[in-house]
């Protein structure tokens, strides 16, 4: 019955999906009444409208965060979904904001991460409504904006004192069921020079959480240097060099991936920082490069630094270094780290804080996220592996990741879907898609999965 009521409404999800994709909603400078931006903003407005649209009450909290609610009863879950996105980035065969359809897929920043399924999980819904199902507890579909950079806006919703649910899920990550998931710490660093360098610009990366798939920086060389930087290019496929009158453009080409995989993808700043490195440069430039290769060239586990764990549920620690910005008198560097869910923050943070003041790096922010691990034998776990099971014919195994989402940021949450089992990870990547079939799959899944923890 739900499952061809949705069918139904096919087109009505495509075209909804299709419109918020178009929003580019990456975050931006606030404005008045736009905190993270205008592009999220729209995305925002425009998920409330069509809220109301489907016949839902709508709340907009502070421009913060918002949602869109169904039913009576005491109780509340909820389906926690986020409108922002990473930057588009390189390496697009269509449109980043187009929402273009080829193939059975449309095509588009956000498409999988994760618009596609907040939109899909407002059908959901509305699916239910129509058919007017008897629902014990209220639904809430919640329109998160920072998830990208930070979960403020879950913050916000929790420091106002909202309803927390009882059970829910967001669709933000994989299925079958993700009951684990690694802790995060998002830091930022910048190292000062006091004297002349040669460096003019350096810039790399998208986001913390991106494995960078370009980077460059302008150098003003001796001829003597850039006999040596062309030699050494020779050597690294991954390097690319420009000359602009007096000065050496040198670029870098990585892969791109999400920053939970990065063994997927290639660095293009690690590359970069490695070839620099080899051009053997004295002074405050030559150290800080001799820092960052002695302690993060190429590692993607920390153990360099020294701060290296793992374990059974979830696997090793993962590093990545993420941005990179600066000219002749300061270089900024981005860094995202996840730990183990067995492990504490407290286990490694101190050592990682006293290798960075080793290489005279200024702590401008460190935001973490603790891991989380719910059990297998939880009633609303057990719900949804019920769902999966019956909507797959698949066995819900549970699962531990080192992506985050939004399940950390809000109790009584775990990550479910949307990504199929088998199926290659394109968020975050250019031509990010989903399938629309497995975009109906989902919502179907979802309908049925807010029906068993609502009643």
């Amino acid at each position: 019955m739900l499952d061809e009521k949705i069918f139904e409404m096919k087109d009505q999800i495509i075209k909804s999906v299709q419109e918020s994709v178009r929003i580019k909603s990456v975050e931006d400078e606030p404005r008045e009444g736009m905190p993270f931006g205008e592009g999220i903003h729209k995305a925002f407005l425009h998920c409330l409208q069509l809220s109301q649209s489907l016949g839902f009450k709508t709340v907009n909290i502070d421009n913060m965060i918002g949602y869109a609610e169904y039913g009576e009863g005491d109780e509340m879950v909820a389906v926690l979904g986020h409108l922002d996105v990473v930057p588009e980035g390189e390496g697009w065969t269509y449109p980043p904001y187009g929402a273009e359809i080829h193939e059975g897929k449309i095509y588009g920043r956000g498409t999988i991460d994760d618009k596609g399924p907040t939109i899909g999980a407002l059908y959901a819904l509305k699916a239910i409504a129509d058919l007017k199902l008897p629902l014990k507890r209220r639904v809430r579909i919640i329109f998160g904006l920072n998830e990208e950079t930070g979960s403020k806006c879950v913050k916000h919703y929790v420091d106002k004192g909202e309803e927390i649910p009882v059970w829910g899920f967001t669709p933000d990550a994989e299925y079958p069921i993700i009951n684990g998931e690694k802790g995060i710490v998002t830091c930022k660093y910048k190292r000062t020079f006091n004297e002349e360098i040669p460096l003019i610009s350096i810039k790399g990366g998208t986001a913390p959480n991106v494995v960078p798939d370009y980077a460059e920086v302008v150098v003003s060389l001796s001829n003597e240097k850039k006999k040596l930087a062309k030699k050494v290019a020779e050597t690294m496929e991954e390097i690319e060099l420009r000359e602009e009158g007096d000065n050496l453009i040198i670029m870098a080409h990585g892969v791109s991936a999400h920053g939970s995989t990065p063994e997927k993808g290639k660095n293009a700043i690690s590359y970069l920082l490695l070839f620099m490195h080899k051009l053997n440069f004295s002074g405050e430039f030559g150290d800080f490069l001799n820092f960052v290769n002695s302690y993060m060239e190429l590692d993607l586990h920390g153990r360099k630094l020294g701060i290296y764990s793992e374990d059974e549920v979830s696997g090793k620690f993962i590093f990545n270094l993420g941005t990179v910005q600066g000219n002749n008198q300061e270089i900024n560097i981005e860094i995202n780290m996840r730990y183990p869910v067995t492990k504490k923050y407290e286990d490694f943070i101190d050592i990682f804080k006293e290798k960075m003041n080793l290489g005279k790096m200024e702590e401008i922010y460190i935001r973490h996220k603790k891991s989380l691990y719910v059990h297998p034998e939880t009633e609303f776990i057990k719900k949804l592996q019920k769902v999966y099971q019956e909507k797959t014919g698949d066995k819900a195994d549970l699962i531990s990741i080192g992506g985050g989402t939004y399940a950390k940021a809000m109790e009584n949450l775990v990550a479910f879907g949307p990504v199929f089992r088998g199926q290659p990870k394109v968020e975050h990547m250019p031509d990010e898609y989903i399938k629309i079939d497995d975009l109906i799959k989902n919502v179907q899944i979802m309908a049925a999965a807010i029906y068993e923890l609502a009643n």
